[in-house]
């Protein structure tokens, strides 16, 4: 294969080639897998050596397939990682183990792209295909369908019936309305059923429960990654008398298993769920590629870590622990399965027989911080004819500051969406938005590709982004159900404090509607339609459990609003007065923020926030007026 950019790539094509690729700066290996994929049409097997790598390549393949003018969401995919210790007593959060489900069900019929994985994951025995890929479920509109056994169904699938539908994995059922959040999916489903026949499907809003889409079939997984079947807790069951010699009488796990619950950290005893148990490799569809980083340490230490662990656990006669080779790989084991495929490794140092590549170590361009030319480096770098220069931030935000940084410098820039629309475009330095941590250089083709951690000398986290539309976080008002639970304290603008009980269906003029149910003095009920939501705010006093309990009808709540209004015209008259005596002073005006001043900000390494952004603005628009100022400003670490 002959790559664009690159040149010749030598791909391995049977089981067991293998090829070494080695000194690759930056992020140079995630643009070489790029171009195998994007010009061989091929899929890859990407190890990465820990989550925090794995993430990294994630994002840098996502931006560098953009030359291929695809999707790169349908491309690359990263399979994510239990997030819990070796026989830990916690259990995955639900999105993790529904992310995890939905790259299982497409994985085998993917022909192009790459999943993402770090090496201590794919070390994790796994369901069988037959389980993942046998257990889901179609449900399609005009369907005859039996409620009572659908529900039997999902509880056998590991779905958890509530009052009010709001993760995945969770169903509910009001009347002849089925709410439902498949694993594997973005959105919850509603099903409105007409006598023993699906109606309607439609997509809803979890958080404000409202129906949003229409949609003719709608697929279910299962919740977990083990079934709760009859068959299976049988032999769940009959496993753990043969594993174990403890009395499963004096075993929780055993005990919520036998019951059909799924106890926490059920997941290290998944194998005796099954016949045989599988592994990541037995998805991949035919002809995958493996693409490894230097794993074999990371693979070695995780091994020992879980011996330890086990060593440590396993007398416990109440939670006895598989040993690790029944839930794990060994490192050996999963290199020998990695060997089995065609398969390219990464080495950091010179290999012998390894592929040379282009690519050179990138150039110390760090801003000068208090010298008279900070961009000096850069601007030495522009002197080198034909070199084009892409300088990737993390956000629109730090665009913004980087481009104006720039222009105060007489460098010329040019925005632009995508990889591919910065190798078709001819200006010599060029600005993008992508959550990348690592820049690299293309001698060869006259590219350099630069983050703002090699321009600001220090690492930009990533995760540290917001919605800049509106920040409604102090606001009282409730938004979304989810911000309610069972017995909070909520105000209806027109009765009062009461609590909240939960949604109910009720029938008007033969047309069903869900209400909210807030309960008052005397038990008594008012039924809020959720299409009111606007009417209710949050209890805001700083103890809930102290909150009072109105009574419908009466007049406490009248006379708390009234009393309220008094106080707030008795406060806004003083200070009326203290403004006016404000703004009769004369301060001192500072002068407007210089240059210095937005180099120092524009190396603060995170984005603001809405709020950190209006208290500054509002500062220095005071301070550079002789209007006498008076701000206090709080603020809270985490």
């Amino acid at each position: 294969m002959t790559s664009s950019l690159i040149g010749p790539l030598t791909i391995p094509r049977q089981s067991g080639d293998r090829r070494h690729w080695s000194n690759l700066p930056g992020s140079a290996s995630s643009l070489l897998i790029a171009e195998t994929i994007a010009q061989e049409q091929q899929f890859c097997l990407v190890v990465a050596a820990d989550m925090q790598s794995a993430e990294r390549i994630y994002h840098e393949l996502n931006f560098f397939l953009n030359a291929a003018g695809v999707e790169p969401s349908n491309l690359v995919q990263l399979f994510p990682d239990w997030e819990t210790l070796v026989y830990d007593n916690f259990s995955p959060h639900q999105d993790i183990i529904s992310e995890r489900l939905r790259i299982l069900n497409q994985l085998p019929s993917m022909t192009a792209g790459a999943l993402v994985v770090p090496a201590t994951t794919l070390m994790h025995k796994i369901a069988p295909p037959s389980f993942s890929l046998g257990s889901s479920l179609v449900l399609d509109v005009g369907q005859k369908f039996d409620i009572k056994d659908m529900r039997r169904q999902l509880e056998s699938a590991a779905y958890r019936c509530v009052e009010t539908v709001l993760e995945h994995g969770e169903f509910a059922v009001r009347g002849a309305i089925m709410d439902v959040f498949p694993m594997g999916t973005d959105h919850p489903y509603r099903l409105d059923l007409f006598d023993d026949e699906i109606e309607s499907l439609r997509t809803f809003d979890p958080e404000t429960q409202l129906s949003v889409n229409k949609v003719t079939s709608v697929r279910l997984l299962p919740a977990r990654e083990y079934p709760l079947t009859t068959a299976a807790i049988n032999r769940f069951q009959d496993a753990w008398h043969l594993k174990f010699h403890s009395d499963p009488r004096r075993c929780p796990i055993y005990q919520d298993i036998s019951q059909g619950l799924s106890p926490a950290g059920v997941e290290y005893y998944l194998p005796l769920f099954f016949e045989s148990s599988a592994t990541l490799f037995d998805y991949l569809p035919e002809g995958a590629l493996v693409v490894s980083e230097d794993i074999d340490a990371t693979l070695r230490r995780h091994w020992r870590d879980a011996e330890s662990r086990f060593e440590s656990l396993r007398y416990d006669i109440e939670k006895p622990i598989l040993p690790p080779e029944e839930i794990l790989l060994s490192a050996d084991q999963l290199l020998t399965a990695c060997n089995l495929r065609p398969r390219i490794e990464i080495k950091e140092a010179s290999h012998q027989q390894g592929d040379q590549f282009s690519f050179a170590q990138l150039p110390d361009v760090a801003i000068i911080e208090r010298g008279q030319q900070p961009l000096e480096k850069l601007q030495l770098l522009l002197k080198q004819p034909a070199l084009k220069i892409l300088i990737i931030t993390e956000s629109n935000g730090r665009r913004e500051v980087v481009d104006e940084l720039l222009g105060r410098h007489h460098i010329n820039t040019q925005i632009v969406d995508s990889w591919h629309e910065f190798l078709s475009h001819s200006a010599a330095v060029q600005l993008a938005v992508a959550p990348m941590e690592r820049g690299l250089l293309l001698p060869a083709s006259n590219l350099l590709v630069l983050t703002e951690q090699q321009l600001f000398g220090q690492h930009v986290l990533q995760k540290r982004r917001r919605d800049r539309q509106k920040d409604n976080a102090a606001e009282p008002v409730i938004k979304s159900l989810t911000e309610l639970h069972i017995d909070s304290p909520v105000v209806h603008i027109d009765h009062g404090v009461g609590r909240y009980l939960g949604l109910q269906t009720l029938s008007i003029d033969n047309q069903e509607t869900e209400f909210l149910t807030l309960g008052y003095q005397n038990d008594a009920r008012l039924y809020v339609p959720v299409s009111a939501l606007h009417l209710i705010s949050r209890y805001a006093a700083a103890d809930e459990t102290l909150a009072p309990l109105h009574k419908l009808g009466g007049d406490t709540w009248e006379k708390a609003k009234r009393k309220a209004a008094e106080q707030v015209r008795d406060v806004a008259a003083e200070l009326l007065n203290i403004y006016a005596r404000r703004e009769a002073k004369k301060g001192f005006a500072f002068p407007e923020p210089d240059e210095a001043y937005e180099e120092f900000a524009a190396t603060f390494p995170f984005e603001e926030t809405p709020d950190q952004q209006n208290a500054i603005e509002r500062v220095i628009s005071d301070m550079v007026t002789e209007k006498a100022m008076d701000h206090l400003i709080c603020g809270d670490v985490g």
